[in-house]
């Protein structure tokens, strides 16, 4: 009995953290719950706290950039060995690794949100393939499910090529200090719908990979 109890005290908690306790949603990789952690207006870089499940602050803002839509991670997603592994078949580098970090996703919408820390469904349409050193760290892109202007846009290269540029240009100098000459990051191409699936059904099998038992250890006996 007190075994049982302390498992379901271990499973709330586990059901509380954006990472670890929120589905990806039985559609994915078509359509994926979003965690997001920072917006537009935002003026410091909110980011999950991954022990705690919190969201805190990261870092203020200390250049001009500002996050063009929506910005977060996939729940129970990793970028490890199998992302990597895609990352290099992809962009032909070699000695690629994942950033041990969930994917990132940035979702587009005409609506303005106002807050971090929310849950939202997403349509994955293609992705940026980004180098940070030497690891991979993928950016899906999204759009909102059900809005008004994106939900037509079906693969990335559906968009104004404008607003490719424009995320192209946040990511690639989003870490980059002014005395830096060169950008921080590096962009290896840009991906259409079926690569971001595969991306995300990698991140998936690294999750699966790293915290599968820990999920099965904490929900055995649920059908019992």
């Amino acid at each position: 009995m007190r075994d049982e109890t302390v498992r379901q005290a271990l499973d709330l908690l586990s059901k509380s953290h954006p990472w670890h306790g929120v589905d990806l949603g039985p559609k994915a990789p078509e359509r994926v719950t979003v965690y997001v952690e920072i917006v537009p207006t935002d003026t410091v870089k909110y980011e999950l706290d991954k022990e705690s499940g919190i969201l805190k602050v990261d870092r203020p803002q200390l250049f001009s950039n500002v996050c063009p839509s929506p910005y977060g991670l996939m729940p129970r997603t990793l970028c490890a060995e199998a992302v990597a592994a895609f990352a290099q078949e992809r962009s032909g580098r070699a000695g690629l690794v994942g950033d041990d970090d969930p994917l990132d996703v940035l979702v587009l919408t005409e609506k303005p949100l106002t807050h971090g820390n929310i849950l939202v469904q997403a349509i994955p349409i293609g992705g940026l393939g980004l180098l940070d050193g030497n690891e991979a760290d993928d950016k899906i892109v999204a759009v909102l499910a059900g809005d008004a202007v994106f939900t037509g846009v079906e693969d990335i290269s559906h968009l104004p090529a404008l607003l490719v540029d424009r995320l192209k240009h946040y990511f690639l100098t989003y870490k980059q200090a002014p005395e830096d000459p060169r950008p921080a990051c590096e962009l290896t191409r840009v991906y259409g719908k079926d690569e971001a699936f595969e991306v995300i059904r990698r991140s998936q099998a690294d999750y699966e990979a790293r915290f599968g038992a820990f999920h099965r250890a904490l929900t055995r006996g649920d059908e019992k």
